[in-house]
């Protein structure tokens, strides 16, 4: 596969999302060599059908040297990954709704892995069946979940297919045949394993609380044994102690084996489902105490289906009562018991640990944590904001003399900034420094834990006014005073990773004011060359703080400088922008266009403005004419019935004219709520009108979400009805008459046939168990294909021509 470098040298996150020659064209897979690369490409962009590569022609009879089973080929790419591309795979695999790994075989070094950490990203959202009549959601991080364990092997051979039985089985009765263990039914699923013997996945049924879709109406995780459980004891030993129940695919034959188990200490309820030829089978249970004793548990089942209800029965009823529920998290130290390594034991993921424990132990309510904590961006820095703000705009001079009112308000600003300056670093700031400032692996595993560990925090608070908000846009949108107070809740309990990003920007401004010789001046003044390299490494950067509608303006040019220096200054740079209305997908849209990492879990939505980079592969520099492409994803957009007062207005326009203003291409998303459309179109164009004097016209794709289906007649009769809107918009705007804009080429450069795009629905199927809808993601690719393939998109430009902008 082409991989036997990497092996040593692990791939990186980053070097698996730089934009190469495949992502301009569809090269065919020829080789074996070029299926790792295949995938990975598929999946950073949550194809569902990731796993099905193969070369053209590969033919399993005739060509065996390039027929790759895809369990080997997922095997061989976790094995030569470091710990966060690892994570990253896991992460997208699980929302693919494939099966993940949760014991990796080694068979080089025969070794076995848990996959914790690799595990630790996975979030899911269900309904168990306490809280489906109240219609309230349980959102949990998986590994913590508390959802008992049914584990599936086999002894011997047998007729029938584990994995194909376990996908009928995990399949919602209204819902299509899921895939999430892959099986000899699908592409090379026939191909001979030869490195993952002894793989064990994991993967989940979560119900979401309607009886009429959901088989089971509890969560339950699903673990299944690749190869037989005679040549893989300790993988079999960990299920038999972790699991509820254990259920052994095996032949009649194959009875005399079970006496082995009467010496073993197997915690677990035991079933069999025997075979005869392949023609019929029972299931059975085996009862050790106080002897070996099996008994059948129903009647000779002749088809697969007669098979698949008396295991969601027997399944359903073994958990009724079960009480010793273990969470994957807590199942490690059992894992080591049995021999096994653990992937999170390292010491630069324990000591990481150790350094965000002593922050996040002492967080008991976020927002008086960060007026404590993080005072650098509380009161006193959106009091300067609005300062700086006021003393262009001088909204409230009223009839005082202008030049007065702007002394007064320059006053102020000093006064604030002094009181700023004498602010004592705090002690959870003390240590995130700490955990940044030291070795780049311990650093990421430090900032991995944060953004999980804060996460958590930020869910528990915020989630109930996430819903009461969404519950607010949907039944009451002109009530613009209690959505403007539930938004500012959600803004004050919020705690992420980017409020440490922003402190450490607000510290760093003070720096000057600081002893020149001190020790923290001296950190103090490396955090631009860090923050540079976590740009590179794929950490997203604020640009404009949401809270405080303002830019750091030294620390943003400071840090793209040392990104400048960094990259040798081969610092050539295109930029691609999205905004649009508010919940529009924006978020998600850019994640599976590039495989960023924007945040788009509950409670999390955007504020302000972020910025992330892609590196392009050397290859395709000179053609593409820019060494990196810059990302900015926006807060989005309210609609006029939603917004307050004319600051949050404003500030609307502002982010949306100023991320418009550094893009060479500029996405806008539409969605189909016709009430709100008007208001966000009015928003986008002025948002390119202002850019009419800096002699710039960016071009626009108009992405229109959740279409599903459209004919091409429907299409281009909305593209049309879009451009009358934008046109009316033109002419009845007294601002655009005097800058003598008439018409949308004024402003921006669309044309519809190639710039507007209509995105089908995200979700395949009824969440939580249903998958990325392949549509989207093929044609988020394509949407991809067209901005960095057309060099026309783009005008050539380096760091600090962003900076000027």
């Amino acid at each position: 596969m082409g991989l036997e470098d990497q092996y040593d040298n692990k791939l990186t996150l980053s070097t698996v999302l730089e934009i190469s020659q495949n992502d301009t064209s569809e090269n065919k897979l020829e080789t074996a060599k070029s299926l790792p690369g295949a995938f990975l490409r598929r999946l950073m962009m949550l194809n569902a059908n990731a796993r099905c590569v193969k070369c053209v022609s590969c033919d399993v009879d005739t060509d065996k040297s390039n027929a790759i089973n895809p369990l080997d080929l997922i095997t061989a790419l976790l094995l030569c990954s470091d710990s966060f591309l690892q994570q990253d795979i896991v992460l997208k695999m699980a929302l693919c709704q494939f099966a993940v790994p949760l014991l990796l075989p080694n068979s080089e070094t025969r070794e076995i892995t848990m996959m914790l950490w690799s595990m630790r990203e996975i979030v899911r959202t269900f309904r168990p069946s306490m809280q489906a009549f109240r219609k309230l959601n349980c959102e949990e991080r998986i590994v913590h979940s508390d959802i008992p364990l049914v584990s599936f092997v086999r002894l011997g051979r047998t007729s029938l297919s584990k994995s194909l039985i376990l996908n009928k089985l995990l399949s919602n009765t209204t819902q299509y045949h899921n895939s999430t263990f892959y099986n000899r039914d699908m592409v090379c699923g026939e191909v001979p394993r030869r490195i993952s013997g002894g793989l064990v996945e994991i993967s989940w049924y979560l119900p979401c609380g309607n009886r009429s879709v959901d088989k089971f109406i509890e969560p339950l995780a699903v673990a299944n044994l690749r190869g037989d459980i005679r040549a893989f004891d300790e993988q079999f030993s960990f299920l038999c102690e972790t699991s509820a129940a254990v259920y052994i695919f095996c032949d009649e034959s194959e009875m005399d084996y079970f006496k082995r188990l009467e010496g073993k200490d197997v915690k677990a309820n035991v079933f069999l489902i025997s075979s005869v030829l392949g023609k019929s089978f029972t299931l059975k249970r085996m009862i050790k105490e106080p002897r070996l004793k099996i008994t059948n548990v129903s009647q000779k089942k002749k088809t697969d289906m007669e098979l698949i209800k008396a295991l969601q029965e027997s399944i359903s009823k073994m958990l009724e009562n079960y009480q010793n529920i273990v969470s994957v998290a807590n199942q490690a130290d059992r894992a080591r018991w049995c021999g096994i390594l653990v992937d999170e034991d390292s010491d630069e993921c324990q000591s990481a640990w150790k350094d965000v424990d002593k922050i996040t132990k002492c967080i008991t309510d976020t927002s008086e944590f960060k007026d404590k904590q993080l005072p650098l961006r509380g009161h006193i820095w959106k009091a300067l904001s609005w300062l700086e703000t006021e003393c262009w705009r001088l909204r409230k001079a009223g009839n005082q003399n202008t030049d007065v009112y702007r002394k007064s308000l320059q006053a102020k600003e000093k006064e604030l900034k002094k009181k700023q300056q004498r602010f004592e670093i705090t002690t959870a700031m003390l240590n995130f420094l700490h955990g940044v400032v030291t070795s780049e692996v311990q650093r990421y595993y430090f900032l991995k834990w944060m953004e999980m560990e804060l996460d958590d925090l930020s869910r528990q608070q915020v989630s109930s006014l996430q819903d009461r908000y969404k519950e607010l846009l949907q039944k009451s949108p002109h009530d613009a005073e209690k959505i403007a107070e539930i938004d500012k809740q959600i803004s004050v309990c919020s705690l992420r990773l980017e409020h440490f990003f922003g402190e450490c920007g607000r510290l760093y401004e003070c720096t000057s004011y600081m002893p020149e010789y001190s020790r923290q001046r001296k950190t103090r003044e490396q955090l631009p060359s860090l923050f540079a390299q976590l740009l590179l490494d794929g950490f997203p950067l604020e640009l404009v703080d949401g809270d405080a509608a303002n830019i750091q303006m030294k620390w943003i040019t400071d840090v793209l400088t040392e990104l400048h220096y960094s990259m040798q200054s081969n610092s050539k740079l295109k930029v691609v922008t999205i905004i649009g209305a508010e919940n529009s997908g924006k978020s998600t849209l850019l994640n599976t266009m590039f495989g960023v990492r924007f945040a788009v879990s509950k409670g999390t939505c955007t504020r302000g403005a972020f910025i992330q980079l892609i590196n392009v592969n050397k290859d395709m520099r000179k053609e593409m004419g820019c060494d990196c492409i810059m990302v900015i994803d926006t807060e989005g957009l309210k609609p006029d019935q939603m917004v307050q007062d004319d600051h949050s207005h404003e500030r609307d326009k502002e982010v949306a004219s100023l991320c418009v203003a550094l893009s060479d291409v500029t996405i806008v998303t539409v969605s189909r709520d016709n009430s709100r459309e008007k208001d966000i179109l009015e928003l986008v164009l002025h948002a390119f009108t202002r850019l009419k004097d800096a002699s710039k016209k960016p071009l626009c794709h108009f992405v229109h979400a959740n279409m599903s289906d459209m004919p091409v007649v429907e299409r281009k009769r909305r593209d049309k009805e879009l451009m009358e809107q934008l046109s009316e918009l033109i002419r009845k705007d007294a601002g655009m008459k005097k800058a003598d804009i008439t018409k949308v080429s004024d402003v921006m450069e669309f044309d519809p046939d190639t710039c507007s795009w209509y995105i089908p629905p995200l979700w395949h199927g009824t969440p939580p168990m249903a998958h990325f809808s392949v549509d989207y993601s093929e044609t988020a690719h394509a949407l991809k294909k067209r901005l960095i393939g057309n060099q026309n998109n783009f005008i050539e430009a380096g760091f600090n021509e962003v900076e000027t902008r």
